[in-house]
């Protein structure tokens, strides 16, 4: 597991390339919970997502001959986009593999930032197969979405600013995928203020990391399109980071349907004035639900990214998508 010490290290490394986010108070919410409740506007970042943070991590502490040599990763869509963003910024070729899942919208802005792109099989597992081939056959620099020192170091940066801007935070709602996101700012959260409640959110349908805690080891699962598509994907079987530090960090993992993902969305802009992708509405998604137990105040709840397709954004807020 990594130590407090190097999300601190993180955190002065990649301070000139990414944006200390705002924390902001949600007047409805508040109101809703009966608690403060504040919104950590990570979606605000430039790439739209978390995940440059991690990217610029792992990309500024490569040695100069695996800079060369170029980078490699598999992705959901948004940790593409930032290790494009900070591979194209630090003057490094980088290969992006992903599966036929991931939106069109988040392709096409890879493509844009000069990545290569291979769109290959029906999961995230099958594309990362095809990508740990590629890094063996041609040496390419192996940069996981979250299975990664680096990269967890990175994303626990967040942890950081919100105990900072919240000294006396009960409760800390993240997305939960793979766990990178969710393993470094419980990291953070539970080394500044151990009293902290740090709960991971996920979709509940093909939530990989939730399934293999509750089965006690790393398990695959089967994939399913959703609004939190971002939150999709497995965490290998060979997991050797994230498994272990969410076991330990977090105090509980909650599920949620499409339709309650949906409503996230929905408030977040009719009420927050943001725009959502379905994995950066889902605290939002899970206070309106009433999803969490006990809850203290205050809360925090990051909203992780908003890189939605905005003819589905439309739809979702519109409601004339049935299925949501």
């Amino acid at each position: 597991m990594i130590e407090l010490y190097e999300i601190e290290f993180a955190r002065a490394r990649i301070r000139d390339f990414t944006l200390p986010t705002p924390i902001v108070r949600s007047a409805s919410l508040s109101e809703i919970c009966n608690v403060p409740v504040y919104l950590k506007l990570e979606h605000h970042q430039t790439t739209g997502s978390f995940k440059l943070r991690g990217a610029f991590n792992a990309v500024l502490q490569l040695p100069e001959a695996e800079r060369s040599r170029g980078v490699i990763t598999v992705s959901t869509g948004n940790h593409g986009r930032a290790l494009s963003f900070a591979a194209n910024t630090c003057g490094v070729k980088a290969t992006i593999c992903m599966s036929a899942l991931v939106p069109e919208n988040k392709v096409s802005e890879i493509r844009r930032l000069g990545a290569e792109v291979r769109v290959i099989g029906k999961s995230q597992d099958e594309a990362q197969e095809d990508a740990e081939q590629l890094a063996s056959n041609n040496g390419l620099c192996w940069l996981p979405p979250f299975d990664h020192p680096a990269i967890v170091a990175g994303q626990g940066t967040i942890g950081l600013e919100i105990v900072e801007a919240v000294p006396d935070v009960a409760t800390v709602l993240v997305g939960l995928s793979g766990g990178g996101l969710a393993s470094g700012v419980a990291l953070a959260i539970k080394s500044r203020r151990p009293e902290a409640r740090v709960i991971g959110l996920s979709m509940d349908r093909g939530a990989a990391m939730k399934a293999s805690l509750d089965a006690g080891r790393p398990v695959q699962v089967e994939e399913f399109e959703s609004l939190a598509d971002s939150l999709g994907g497995g965490i290998g079987l060979d997991n050797k980071l994230t498994f272990a530090m969410c076991q330990k960090h977090l105090d509980d993992v909650i599920l949620l349907s499409e339709a309650e993902i949906a409503a996230g969305i929905r408030h977040a802009y009719a009420q927050e004035r943001e725009i959502l992708e379905g994995a950066g509405a889902i605290g939002i998604a899970a206070l309106l639900a009433s999803k969490i137990s006990n809850l203290r105040g205050p809360v925090v709840t990051i909203l992780s990214g908003r890189n939605i397709d905005m003819n589905l954004h439309r739809r979702v807020v519109s409601g004339q998508t049935g299925n949501w």
